[in-house]
């Protein structure tokens, strides 16, 4: 692969998956477009990791939390509410915590290309 056109020199945390999808997401854009998107992808995307440990927080009080973080304003209130639950859904969503992550990145991902494409600066 050229140098130029590898997303992971502009975004080194990147897990293996989600780069491919990365990759194959922006293989037909400038390289100019490469960094535009990387810089504006950058700024939207979630580290799996951060959702874990703020999904840890749930079971001191703040359930709910990696819920808003991820958009689910909804979902954050009724966790919020019910105390994540009763705990179960904290649990469920500790173990889901890096696929939760990878599901909103590829939204902000296809978000961002349409930006890109429609020359948002």
């Amino acid at each position: 692969m050229n140098p130029q056109t590898n997303p992971l020199l502009f975004l080194p945390d990147m897990q293996p998956d989600e780069l491919h999808y990365v990759q194959t997401l922006t293989r037909d854009l400038s390289p100019n477009q490469l960094q535009q998107f990387a810089y504006l992808y950058r700024t939207k995307r979630k580290d799996s990791q951060t959702i874990l440990i703020v999904a840890l927080a749930g079971f001191i009080g703040f359930a709910g939390i990696h819920r808003f973080i991820l958009g689910q304003i909804g979902m954050g209130i009724l966790y919020f509410l019910t105390l994540g639950l009763c705990g179960i859904g904290t649990i469920v969503d500790l173990i889901n915590a890096r696929s939760m992550a990878n599901e909103y990145n590829q939204q902000q991902a296809i978000e961002t290309m349409r930006m890109v494409q429609m020359g948002v600066r």
